[in-house]
């Protein structure tokens, strides 16, 4: 029988825990390329986004977390080192290379149910020796022009062909050029040992467990509440969610945390709740708490925002990515960035990057409205915006 004490927080507390976790509070812990495959790896994934306004939401993330990171690191540990897979996890999502093996059910689904499945696998012959003679080749490069039905509306035959087969781990993707995605075969891009690596959840419960201790980790502290933090989970309800809590926790894998004017009991990983009671010890034994004082502009689908209701009732800040909401019932903007100002949220800032004139704008910036800047704030969010201006210029 697992031990079921249970860790008490205040509200600070918490706070801290999941900054710390996420890599956010006192000095940089991840620096440069090796930087960005450590935090990844500790996250099990980052989200993937596009639309780049300011850089791409995968960017912006790594951007905040990782001292002296450029694009480039991303794009190299992705199509160059092959660390690094870009798949379906949270949505969209970079991972690494080593987990692609748990995704097997995911590209065996896609495998049995697609839509257009007949007009695609009409083409499968042609469209995979294409590239098995030619290359890795986007959407444009093949001559099937002709329409069908796809996931947000009709598109190009070719381009349903190219993603089915990606979905279905036979195409990766070998590289972008901005939003471009060139395909190549999967053997050219996974090592075989992972390519042709068994699925190791057994069946869906297992699945599961690794999914949910994953999500967990991503952000430090987590409930079981329906919320955005299990998107891209297949078959997990709030009745396989609540099985996969209480095996987790029987196994010690996963341990209760309670935080003060919270209702509902969250949870953490055994080794961060391992990790937080030796820095105690250490607090008590005469090491007092001491962390610099960072700013940082938090990504829309930032690990850290996935639950935000969590996050509101941690941090007393509500936010919304506006994105999709119509302009006139807009409360700030189209692309609103957080401001991180040591353990709370202090505002939310709109930068915008020029790539033309290679220059950064900052139309907009609010804060809280509790929230009264002095000078050394200022100053901070100053050195963050230029700092922002420098991971743009690193490219």
């Amino acid at each position: 029988m697992a031990d079921k004490k249970i860790i008490r927080l205040t509200k600070q507390e918490a706070k801290r825990w999941i900054l710390q976790k996420q890599g956010l509070l006192g000095d940089y812990r991840f620096h440069g390329k090796d930087g960005v495959l450590e935090f990844i790896r500790q996250a099990g994934c980052i989200q993937f986004d596009p639309i780049d306004v300011c850089g791409k939401n995968a960017e912006l993330v790594l951007q905040s977390r990782v001292k002296g990171f450029s694009k480039s690191m991303l794009s190299e540990l992705l199509y160059q080192d092959r660390k690094l897979i870009d798949y379906f996890d949270k949505n969209l999502a970079i991972f690494p290379m080593e987990y692609w093996s748990y995704f097997k059910r995911e590209r065996d689904h896609h495998k049995r149910q697609e839509r257009s499945k007949e007009e695609i696998l009409q083409v499968k012959k042609e469209v995979l020796e294409a590239i098995a003679e030619r290359g890795p080749l986007r959407s444009a490069d093949l001559k099937l022009p002709q329409q069908v039905d796809w996931y947000w509306s009709k598109t190009k035959l070719s381009r349903a062909a190219l993603e089915h087969f990606y979905f279905c781990g036979e195409l990766a993707i070998h590289h972008k050029k901005g939003t471009m995605k060139y395909y190549d075969l999967a053997k050219n891009c996974i090592p075989k040992d992972m390519l042709e690596s068994p699925d190791p959840c057994p069946d869906d419960l297992s699945h599961w467990k690794w999914r949910v201790r994953k999500r967990i980790g991503s952000i430090g502290l987590l409930w079981n509440r329906a919320s955005d933090a299990w998107l891209g989970i297949p078959g997990l309800k709030a009745a396989e969610r609540t099985a996969v809590f209480s095996a987790l926790l029987e196994e010690g894998q996963i341990g209760l945390v309670q935080v003060e004017g919270i209702k509902d009991s969250l949870y953490a990983l055994a080794e961060d709740i391992k990790a937080w009671e030796e820095e105690q010890k250490r607090e008590k034994a005469g090491e007092p708490y001491s962390l610099k004082r960072r700013c940082e502009f938090i990504a829309p689908l930032d690990n850290l925002l996935w639950d935000r209701n969590l996050i509101e009732q941690i941090f007393d800040f509500s936010y919304k990515w506006e994105i999709y909401t119509p302009a006139s019932k807009r409360k700030f903007g189209y692309y609103v960035l957080p401001i991180l100002y040591g353990e709370r949220f202090v505002g939310r800032i709109e930068i915008v990057y020029d790539k033309k004139n290679q220059l950064l704008q900052v139309p907009n910036l609010w804060y809280e409205p509790d929230v009264k800047p002095n000078k050394t704030m200022e100053k901070q969010i100053q050195t963050a915006i230029k700092r922002f201006a420098a991971f743009h210029e690193r490219g």
